[in-house]
């Protein structure tokens, strides 16, 4: 019989083994955590939080650049030296980036806070941060396959210049971008985040021990931190994610290929999937097994006649509309009901000035503003709109003073004449009289009818052969930039 030592040895080798396979495709990533702000109050976490996300990285096959306390240059410095790292390891590459810090929202965008950031008005924070949709394009624009992107950044806004900003991070959709892409925020749109009172955050708490059981995919350990993370916060906070992953990720490989002895469970896994489908009414088996989305339909008949923690938690942890839908129209009491529909009002709200945002027109500012004027978002909508009428029209150009060019005090030199304009097809169509008398003049000789014709001769315009003018510009070839971007971009809005 094999002793306990041995056991544990064989199973911790398999774990090293199996792991092997998840090390095969190229791994970076990017861990940032910003404490130590200086214009507020220093956030006791990030730091924190960043440190241990490395060294699971690290455990798990990523090749990690780590950095904290990160001013507006160092930051965009750090992006742009891990982007060329992607670049350089070529398209068979999972680059992944953690953030942990401040995040803000303005005018439907998302923003990373760098620590010496101090806005004294909401549009400041453009200039002095990051912008999320510009990290997003900046990994999408390299061949790589897989891009994954974890915020710890939905915690209170402490500036109070922008304290009117909208609270939390606003809506992404992850699927209008390119397909390969996984992003995770520690709370739902629109909502906070906690900082927490032990040593990491309630979502890099969970996140750290769901990323560490073998073999379990992305997406099932993000539904477990959904549940943890809301669990642990009483309701407060509920990680929210969107995928448009092509390819399995796992951050460890599964080590099941040596069975430990009958009666033993698997390390590290058995008890958190006990744990798990024991609060979610079997969802983690369903996760594994199952990919087809379920209706609003199906999900009442799986939650009618559960025990309401049961079926709270067998939503939470699946994190669809259908299945929040489902709930509140079965179970109203409190503590739960009222959480589901705060965070089903919120989604859609979140979705909609997401998608006015991205449309940036008077009318779809108009149209959420019909639904949700009272909302936080409103204020913005407002001002978008005079924004928006106020932005000049591509192409558009004022209506020409034919009369001014040709007043007296233009030149009057014969070079600089106009043309005689060529007179109208209409005006020389005959009537029929002349062309009647036309057919009889035929008969006059040839010459004759070739003196009264009117020849008008017309120089081609002269050409000048010099330099093109030299034209200065950043941000791209001739000057222009494109603002577009995942859920949340627009073109050349100011």
């Amino acid at each position: 019989m094999m002793g306990p030592v041995v056991r544990h040895a064989v199973v911790a080798a398999a774990f090293l083994f199996g792991s092997s396979a998840a090390f095969a495709e190229n791994r970076v990533a990017l861990v940032i955590g910003q404490s130590a702000y200086k214009a507020v109050t220093p956030l006791p976490n990030p730091a924190n939080d960043a440190r241990a996300m490395a060294a699971m990285l690290t455990d798990a096959g990523f090749d990690v650049q780590s950095a904290s306390d990160l001013s507006q240059n160092d930051l965009r410095a750090k992006l742009s030296e891990f982007a060329a790292t992607v670049a350089a390891k070529g398209p068979d590459t999972t680059s992944l980036v953690f953030y942990a810090g401040h995040g803000v929202q303005v005018d439907g965008e998302n923003y990373l806070m760098p620590v010496d950031i101090d806005p004294k008005r909401e549009i400041d924070v453009t200039l002095q941060a990051v912008r999320l949709n510009d990290i997003l394009n900046t990994l999408n624009a390299l061949p790589s396959k897989s891009r994954i992107i974890l915020l710890d950044a939905c915690r209170n806004n402490p500036f109070p210049a922008i304290s009117k900003a909208p609270r939390g991070l606003a809506h992404v959709d992850v699927k209008f971008g390119a397909p390969g892409t996984l992003l995770s925020f520690s709370t739902a749109p629109g909502a906070e985040a906690e900082d927490g009172s032990g040593t990491n955050s309630p979502y890099t708490t969970a996140l750290l021990k769901a990323g560490r059981e073998p073999g379990i995919p992305i997406e099932e350990a993000f539904k477990k931190v959904r549940l943890a993370v809301n669990l642990a916060t009483e309701g407060r906070q509920t990680p929210w994610e969107s995928s448009s992953l092509v390819s399995d990720f796992r951050f460890f490989a599964a080590s099941a290929e040596i069975k430990p002895p009958a009666g033993e469970a698997k390390p590290l896994e058995a008890k958190a999937d006990v744990e798990v489908a024991a609060r979610s009414g079997g969802a983690a088996d369903d996760a594994r097994t199952s990919v087809k989305k379920r209706s609003a339909d199906e999900w009442k008949t799986e939650l009618k006649g559960k025990p309401i923690q049961q079926a709270h938690d067998a939503i939470v942890f699946d994190g669809s509309v259908e299945a929040y839908e489902a709930f509140v129209s079965l179970y109203a009491a409190p503590p739960f009901g009222p959480e589901a529909r705060d965070w089903l009002d919120r989604h859609y709200r979140m979705v909609a000035w997401n998608i006015a945002v991205i449309t940036n027109t008077v009318a779809s500012y108009e149209t959420f503003l019909a639904r949700y004027s009272d909302s936080e978002q409103a204020v913005t909508a407002r001002s978008m709109i005079e924004r928006v009428r106020n932005k000049p029209v591509p192409g558009a150009a004022a209506p020409t003073n034919i009369a001014a060019l040709t007043s007296a005090s233009a030149p009057t030199c014969p070079c600089s004449a106009p043309p005689a304009a060529p007179a109208s097809k209409k005006a020389e169509k005959p009537a029929k009289a002349d062309v009647q008398k036309k057919r009889v003049d035929r008969t006059r000789p040839r010459r004759e009818m070739i003196e009264e014709e009117e020849i008008v001769v017309r120089r081609p315009p002269a050409v000048y052969y010099a330099p093109p003018p030299r034209i200065y510009g950043g941000g791209g070839y001739g000057g222009g930039y494109s603002r577009g971007g995942y859920g949340g971009g627009y073109n050349s809005r100011y």
